[in-house]
């Protein structure tokens, strides 16, 4: 964290007249939230125009767009910081690119840096999978900034903002941004992407960017199955309103399990154009594999619903046994207690979607989401289960039912890992993760420099 913050600070300091830093909030933990603007113009004649000192246009029509760009929003997603100083170094370096886009890019380094730090301990070594499950860490569903703005539908309401959301709130209003971009990316499988509305202009260059690369597209089981799919690989944004008619629909309490929305939801009042991109640490050729195969779909996702309730079950076992000795309050055990009980939820929805799907054949890359989804919640949650034990015994105040939890634990998620490491897939250098982030960024960039819909006050 404290590289990328200098690095930053490093580039500004070489190109004083078209960067600017400006503090925008404060996380959690008090630490300073910064943003880095860089403008087509020397920065103080733009400063004198612009409201609160980042708004470049006066208005939502404005020629001179914003864009924002936000690293960091899950901890465990480092990839974008590499590719927001890329974004940063390249606009400062390359003046007709500046030119070609116009106004001002707002960019976060990282937003949750409480979080990053906690992930310091596999960043250096992100292709080591192991390495990366122990020292594992994302924040409860209500302590994430992406999944913590406003939101208010039906019986759901959610007003318990985030200092980091607040911050990013503030960004958007003073910026009202054409084209806003929180950086993302996945673990094990392809590339995949959500846009807040169509935009057909896109899809054939956001399948050639990655397989230019030789890295393949995820077209098999979706991350939300609420969400729309535009092309392969290219869903809708994440609506909580569709989330909760989704889970309304299969029989669970939505306002009791629905958190706040996203920042997505939030720009859409500007009539902002909202991308995401989701790189992979490790490529799997499944991943894109439509061949179909002897397993029905329906039967496919019991199995997967299986593999959750098990996990769940199992690690559920491990944290009630020890939660009663727990003396120390840490982040991990924080998350645990609100992602553990999850999963036999996540299996009850499931079984219930299962029961009304065709049982038609599964492709080879359907299969392949299903049981990479089983793994990597298995290495999430167990991995942050072991920190909050790991804790206790450094504080030494494990009482022996904690050793012993720790040990069950830790013999079982060893197992969890050699099963995990060939399913996964190969690594991917991060430069080439960050390369096709950027690239695909600016061309999202590009189709919403020309095109803005009216704004809408539609509350989200």
């Amino acid at each position: 964290m404290d590289d990328l913050l200098a690095s930053f600070r490093a580039l500004a300091d070489r190109h004083p007249a078209l960067v600017t830093e400006e503090r925008i909030g404060t996380s959690t933990l008090g630490e300073p939230l910064y943003c880095f603007t860089v403008r087509d113009t020397p920065a103080d004649s733009a400063r004198d125009g612009a409201r609160d000192g980042l708004r470049d246009g006066a208005d939502g029509s404005a020629d001179r767009p914003d864009y924002v760009v936000v690293g960091g929003v899950h901890p465990n997603e480092p990839v974008g910081a590499v590719t927001a100083l890329h974004l940063a170094t390249t606009l400062c370096e390359d003046d007709a690119l500046r030119t070609h886009f116009g106004g001002a890019w707002h960019i976060v380094p990282c937003v949750d840096p409480d979080g990053a730090r906690l992930n310091e301990g596999w960043y250096a070594h992100p292709t080591d999978k192991r390495l990366y499950g122990r020292h594992f860490y994302r924040p409860a569903g209500r302590e994430q900034v992406e999944w913590t703005f406003p939101f208010a539908y039906k019986d759901a309401y959610f007003d318990s903002v985030l200092p980091e959301t607040l911050a990013l709130m503030r960004l958007i209003d003073a910026t009202r941004p054409r084209f806003l971009t929180t950086l993302h990316n996945s673990e094990a499988g392809g590339v995949y992407y959500y846009i807040n509305r169509p935009a057909p202009e896109l899809y054939d260059l956001l399948a050639a960017v990655p397989a230019a690369l030789s890295i393949p597209l995820s077209t098999g089981e979706p991350e939300a199955p609420h969400t729309p799919r535009y092309a392969p690989a290219v869903f809708g944004a994440i609506d909580m309103r569709d989330a909760y008619d989704y889970l309304e629909s299969l029989g669970a309490d939505p306002a009791n399990e629905i958190g706040g929305a996203s920042s997505a939801a939030y720009a859409e009042k500007y009539g902002t154009f909202y991308f995401v991109t989701e790189v992979p640490h490790w490529s799997h050729p499944e991943a894109d594999d439509d061949t179909l195969t002897t397993e029905g779909y329906a039967d496919l996702v019991r199995r997967r619903a299986e593999g959750l309730r098990e996990a769940g079950e199992f690690l559920g076992a491990v944290l009630d046994a020890a939660a009663p000795h727990l003396a120390v309050p840490t982040p991990f055990l924080r998350a645990v207690k609100d992602f553990v009980p999850s999963l036999t939820k996540v299996a009850d929805l499931e079984t219930a979607r299962a029961d009304g799907l065709e049982n038609r054949p599964a492709t080879v890359a359907e299969r392949y989401g299903c049981q990479a989804s089983v793994h990597s919640f298995r290495i999430r949650f167990g991995g942050m289960l072991l920190r909050a034990l790991d804790a206790e015994l450094a504080a030494g105040t494990a009482t022996p039912t904690v050793r012993a939890a720790h040990r069950e634990l830790l013999a079982t998620y060893t197992a969890w890992q050699d099963e995990a490491e060939p399913a996964t897939g190969d690594p991917i250098p991060i430069p080439a993760l960050a390369g096709i982030q950027y690239a695909v960024l600016l061309a999202a960039a590009d189709h919403a420099r020309t095109r803005r819909p009216a704004p809408t006050e539609e509350p989200r």
